[in-house]
């Protein structure tokens, strides 16, 4: 089945078995926000800067997340950061109406608990193993040296700015990811695509956690 870079990262940022998060809300949240602009731009729609997101195509994708988030943009007109962007994006509710929507699609299943008999707990462990194996051969393929996709490129990159790459593909060359997350093997669009969801992410990560501290 067809899944958003989002999905994708959701897919990898939770134990096959368990439905775990493998990171932090904090590190996964604005990452998902990050991965829906990434999605926009990758598809003509929103072209990104790491000082400016600019609408290049108000045209509807046919996924109802996508296009809200579009036409939010559309419906604001300023000059915003993706930076910005990621921050008023990014939410708890982004990240479950995903989950559920994978669970909709009978890629995850939600199972329900308590903690401690009294704190409500949701899990989501795949149903249908062979989605997530797709992303992680075709991840696989380029850290082993193939030519990225600018899909999966965008993908490695939201990886390693969470901390996730090194949890998920532990003998990843170093140099290898680093090569991708900086973009030279793109088209400069692509490359500015990357630098900026990044940043975005980086800086969208730092307030929440000095928000809290």
């Amino acid at each position: 089945m067809r899944v958003t870079i989002a999905e994708e990262l959701l897919l990898l940022a939770h134990n096959e078995k368990e439905g775990r998060q493998l990171i932090n809300s904090i590190q996964l949240d604005p990452a998902l926000a990050g991965a829906i602009l990434a999605e926009l731009a990758v598809n003509g729609r929103v072209e990104l800067t790491e000082k400016k997101l600019t609408v290049k195509d108000p045209t509807p994708l046919g996924d109802a997340e996508l296009d809200a988030t579009l036409a939010r943009i559309v419906a604001d007109g300023k000059d915003r950061t993706p930076s910005w962007w990621v921050q008023r994006l990014q939410s708890h509710k982004l990240r479950h109406r995903l989950l559920e929507r994978l669970a909709d699609a009978g890629v995850l299943t939600e199972e329900r608990g308590k903690v401690l008999g009294i704190f409500p707990t949701r899990r989501w462990p795949e149903a249908q193993p062979g989605v997530e194996a797709d992303i992680r051969e075709r991840i696989s393929a380029v850290l082993a040296g193939a030519e990225p996709d600018p899909r999966t490129g965008v993908l490695i990159a939201i990886t390693k700015v969470v901390g996730l790459t090194r949890k998920i593909f532990p003998n990843a060359s170093k140099e290898r990811v680093k090569e991708i997350t900086e973009g030279a093997w793109a088209a400069e669009a692509v490359a500015k695509t990357i630098a900026a969801i990044n940043a975005g992410v980086v800086i969208t990560t730092t307030v929440t956690v000095v928000a809290i501290s």
